[in-house]
């Protein structure tokens, strides 16, 4: 029976990790992510989670530590955010590669320099094509969701492949919420034992990560990407047992009052919440807006995006990163996914709330209005960086 506790979300994260009985968890301390591994420690230290928990010097250490880890049989864990992520990002593509079904939680912070530790998307951004599921959690309940069922997606034998569940840094990280917990015996019914498709072993040896030469690496990346897009079949699979079994239904883009809108918002993590409480006073007033949430972020859902947004005459896309020089990497994606789709909307790509910046219901509320204005085929700038001062 679930049992609904009040805590902050990244002890929430740790306690739904611990449920999955990781055998090792191997990581790093950094802002705003610390608090998920230094909770992990404690379980372990006090008994209550039979792992090993390996204190490391760096996160790319971490990381390794996980590869050798998993690649042994072992489910593996780790965390990090920011800076953090990026000294991993040497390694990231080699888990991939291996097929290592490592689950990691990522504290979602912006980059140096300047140095900030508060919330933008700037990180996951800059690793997205390491090869890693990815998919963002939008408040505590969904973080601790998604992490049993990062474990479940990961090590299913048609994909075998790392994934990576986002939560804003201090926005989530940091903030209490009350979550329900399922039990143990909820979620051993749920996630099975792992077991490797292939391990290192001395008594059975094999190799693995071992030399790409030109005449195979191609055939190594193509087998990796086929293997990124038959995920989604797995990823939707698992979020309707899912439901079956705790009644919470998670789909790769959530919808929120999209009947009928002309204009719809669309944001990734904790913004979505801001961003309904907005398209609820718009709606009051007689507003036809809505807003289309993007929780699965690699695969990318192609096919619902077109399906969320299909009828609708503009898309306000909201990136908590910056693609220098370019417009925002989710907006990227969403203009490639409609540009032949018959009587697509037009694509506004704005770029908020980097670097923790908060973005109110007002600032929704001008940004929707500024899509209602937007006409098909009338670009009037490829993207913007909303709320900068003096511009």
């Amino acid at each position: 029976m679930a049992k609904r506790v009040g805590m902050e979300i990244a002890l929430a994260a740790a306690e739904a990790v611990a449920l999955c009985k990781p055998d090792v968890v191997a990581a790093y301390p950094i802002t705003p992510n610390t608090h998920i591994p230094e909770h992990l420690s404690d379980l372990v230290a006090e008994g209550k989670l039979d792992a090993e928990f390996i204190c490391v010097e760096s996160e790319h250490s971490a990381l390794s530590a996980c590869i050798g880890a998993s690649a042994a049989g072992a489910r593996a864990f780790t965390a990090t955010s920011s800076q953090g992520l990026l000294y991993m990002g040497e390694v990231m593509p080699v888990v991939s590669g291996m097929r290592l079904p490592v689950v990691m939680a990522i504290g979602n912070r912006a980059l140096s320099a300047p140095i900030n530790i508060w919330n933008d998307h700037s990180d996951i951004m800059s690793q997205r094509d390491m090869g890693w599921i990815s998919i963002f959690a939008s408040n505590g309940q969904e973080v601790v969701d998604m992490m049993i069922q990062a474990f479940k997606i990961a090590e299913d034998r048609e994909v075998m492949l790392p994934i990576n569940v986002n939560l804003d840094g201090f926005q989530l990280t940091h903030v209490v919420e009350a979550m329900l917990f399922p039990s143990q015996k909820e979620v051993e019914k749920f996630l099975p034992d792992y077991k490797p498709f292939a391990q290192v072993h001395p008594d059975s040896v094999v190799s693995m990560g071992t030399l790409g030469l030109p005449e195979y690496y191609a055939e190594s990346l193509k087998a990796r990407d086929e293997a990124m897009k038959g995920s989604k079949k797995v990823i939707v699979r698992t979020w309707k047992e899912w439901e079956k079994i705790f009644g919470r239904l998670y789909e790769p883009v959530m919808k929120y009052r999209t009947e009928g809108a002309e204009a719809l918002l669309v944001t990734m993590g904790s913004m979505g919440e801001t961003a309904e409480a907005a398209i609820d006073e718009m709606r009051s007033k007689g507003m036809p807006v809505g807003l289309v949430k993007l929780v699965l972020w690699r695969p990318f859902p192609f096919e619902e995006i077109r399906a969320a947004v299909k009828g609708c005459r503009s898309l306000v896309v909201m990136d908590r990163a910056v693609s220098f020089g370019a417009c925002g990497p989710v907006a990227a994606e969403v203009r490639s996914a409609l540009y032949d789709q018959p009587d697509a909307p037009a694509i506004v790509s704005e770029i908020i709330g980097l670097g923790g910046r908060d973005v109110l219901v007002q600032d929704f509320v001008a940004l929707a209005e500024k899509g209602l204005k937007a006409k098909k085929g009338k670009q009037t700038e490829e993207y913007e960086i909303y709320g900068v001062r003096g511009s």
